[in-house]
């Protein structure tokens, strides 16, 4: 409980940052007769997580672009089937009340996390950050953003902590969550690694054995699934989702700011918020963050920009990486009360206004 009261302003301004944005989302969504609800539960890879809670996954890879769910990882929709069965309501109803719930546990391991490194000032203000991103309304729908991202700052956590095989055991359920998953098992990996240079414990080395198994697993079963070796990287080559070593977001990037004469506003967030955040990278690196966080961010970075697949939801896949954020919450931190309520108002409702052009004005996946 005293952990609980100790997290209870940033839990406090989390909600209060989210419920801005749905507020808006909800005036906006009721001038255009839409409902809200079906924004938030059903629509797009949220179909996709319960068809596979409801006739689970495919057996074969086919041939049709964008079309086979293996692509998709376990952890979630598991959860909702499972939840679901006790509960009242549908599975997509499930499913959204699964993603609030794991927001407010992401919030509060942000919350640990910047409290941990910098005092309980920034970890509020590195929650309300997180929580007014310019995409933060994926939080609240039936996205496995909250879920991953409570999974990877909980473990981070631990690591920073010395739980090393706690924070493996949490690596492997994101694993099992998100392809990037990978990123938070490499974080934990590397921890261990170092721990084992000072001194060799056996609990530490299986700590950086198991953290990248839950990742491992799914791969492992795709492949015996579809009967290849290489079976999930053949579904995302049918999504078109490649690495390239960035050569697909360069060209996009070069496209949107230089020859599209009328570019799309939710594409330019995008590109936007992929350039802050290598920028925001290079601001931790000379903070000197903890190895693990910086891990954690490299690797989420070089998946991210570093895929020839689809552009536009770049800047959702990034929503994980908060401690690309610390920078800018140590900074506001000192700042005077005016000039940091100022900058936190203007980042709520620039969340809030893009959350909602991204629901309602945008015509593709968030």
């Amino acid at each position: 409980m005293h952990a609980l009261r100790h997290a209870s302003p940033a839990l406090l301004a989390y909600l209060a940052v989210r419920s801005t944005g749905l507020l808006l989302l909800t005036v906006w969504a009721h001038r255009q007769q839409h409902g809200v609800w079906p924004l938030l539960a059903t629509q797009w890879d949220s179909d996709w997580y319960l068809g596979i809670a409801d006739h689970g996954y495919a057996h074969e890879l086919g041939t049709g672009p964008s079309s086979n769910n293996l692509a998709f990882f376990p952890l979630y929709p598991v959860l909702v089937k499972a939840v679901a069965v006790i509960t009242p309501g549908t599975r997509a109803s499930t499913g959204l009340a699964l993603a609030v719930i794991a927001s407010f546990v992401a919030a509060w391991g942000v919350f640990a996390v910047g409290d941990r490194l910098h005092g309980r000032r920034v970890g509020v203000i590195l929650t309300a950050l997180w929580a007014a991103s310019p995409v933060g309304l994926v939080q609240w729908m039936a996205y496995t953003e909250s879920l991953f991202t409570a999974l990877a700052a909980w473990a981070l956590y631990a690591v920073l902590t010395g739980r090393l095989l706690t924070a493996a055991w949490l690596a492997a359920l994101a694993g099992l969550t998100r392809p990037t998953g990978v990123a938070v098992a490499a974080a934990v990996t590397v921890a261990a690694l170092l721990a084992l240079r000072r001194r060799f414990r056996a609990r530490t080395l299986t700590a950086a054995v198991l953290a990248p198994l839950g990742w491992c697993a799914y791969l492992a079963w795709v492949g015996l699934r579809l009967g290849r070796w290489d079976g999930y990287f053949a579904v995302q080559r049918l999504w078109h989702n490649e690495l390239d070593g960035g050569l697909e977001t360069l060209r996009q990037m070069r496209r949107l700011l230089v020859y599209d004469p009328t570019p799309e506003l939710f594409l330019l967030l995008v590109t936007l918020t992929m350039m802050a955040s290598v920028v925001l990278f290079g601001l931790s690196v000379a903070d000197r963050q903890p190895v693990p966080l910086l891990v954690f961010t490299a690797v989420m970075l070089a998946i991210v920009l570093g895929s020839g697949g689809v552009y536009f939801p770049r800047a959702r896949f990034l929503l994980p990486a908060f401690p690309l954020l610390l920078p800018p919450a140590l900074h506001l931190s000192r700042a005077s009360r005016r000039h940091r309520t100022l900058t936190l108002a203007a980042a709520v409702a620039g969340s809030a206004y893009c959350g909602a052009h991204m629901a309602l004005v945008w015509w593709g996946a968030p």
